[in-house]
């Protein structure tokens, strides 16, 4: 490390589901750390992701949507998304709370709502503004937004195709405190790569049953060992019923068997080692409304 005074501090990454927090934490990062799909509330814990650039350390947060709780979402899993990024507000330096662009919806309030009373500079980024066809309505839209709360900077962003996003980052440098480095220069995350396996079981089962599998799939690493530089693991799907165990199966086992070889290779990416892959599914009534269960199931984050 130089000379120079060194910074580090913690931004939470905030917003509704499917609005992009992921996507924008892995593009800061330039890699994969948190697992996207285009279904809502793919993101079920908060993760951590560190960038060190010179002497400037950013520990970002991706948190869950926050959302509201109403009927089928009213579910023990349900609560500890709220209540996981709701906690992510605690002791941060920096929120970026993330919106789409030209929709301002009731779970955007429900976010808003848990910035009142916040002591630290919030930072409003409207994301998908590639998609964006009527450029003339953005600016009134801007100062329909910024009435809502005194944000400390509104910045139109794509996520995914990092437009403004340089912009974004030099905007947060700047709000990070005087403090030495957290994690080594080297880290990008705090969480294991059996937390990282486990994930990328899970995006997979969602990027491929699109609508077909409700929400109640999980995923538990059963199995994490390494033997002459290639790593076994083991991972076990859980459902809640007997048929969406059929659908992830699918015939003859086509749709497990899609779901592996997707997630083995990102895996190999991941940890830069061959992997043998392999799943079970076993049904666990209940599981997403059972608060033990959740917590021997690895919702302990909080």
């Amino acid at each position: 490390m130089s000379d120079q005074t060194s910074h580090c501090g913690f931004v939470a990454i905030v917003g509704r589901p499917n609005v992009g927090k992921s996507t924008l934490m892995n593009h800061i990062l330039g890699q994969k750390l948190s697992i996207t799909s285009r279904r809502p509330q793919t993101t079920r814990h908060q993760v951590v992701g560190i960038k060190t650039e010179d002497d400037v350390q950013v520990v970002y947060v991706d948190t869950p949507g926050m959302h509201k709780l109403e009927k089928d979402r009213n579910k023990a899993i349900n609560r500890y998304m709220n209540q996981a990024a709701s906690s992510a507000l605690k002791d941060v330096d920096l929120v970026i709370f993330i919106i789409d662009r030209m929709r301002w919806t009731e779970e955007d309030e429900v976010v808003l709502q848990k910035l009142e009373g916040l002591k630290c500079p919030v930072v409003l980024a409207i994301n998908k503004m590639d998609r964006l066809e009527d450029k003339e309505a953005l600016l009134p839209y801007l100062e329909e937004v910024a009435q809502k709360y005194t944000f400390d900077a509104i910045i139109p962003i794509s996520a995914q195709h990092g437009h403004n996003l340089s912009q974004l980052e030099t905007l947060v440098r700047g709000y990070m405190p005087e403090s030495f480095h957290y994690y080594p220069e080297d880290q990008v995350t705090d969480r294991s790569e059996r937390f990282l396996a486990s994930e990328l079981v899970r995006e997979k089962i969602m990027r491929q049953l699109g609508d077909e599998l409700p929400y109640q799939a999980t995923v538990e690493i059963e199995e994490f060992s390494e033997d002459d530089g290639m790593l076994f693991i083991g991972a076990l799907i859980l459902v809640e019923r007997s048929g969406q165990k059929r659908i992830i199966i699918g015939e003859k086992g086509t749709r497990i068997k899609q779901i592996g070889q997707e997630a083995r290779i990102d895996m190999e990416r991941a940890f830069g080692a061959k992997v043998m892959l392999n799943l079970w599914v076993k049904v666990k009534g209940g599981w997403s409304d059972d608060e033990r269960a959740l917590k021997s199931l690895g919702y302990t984050d909080l």
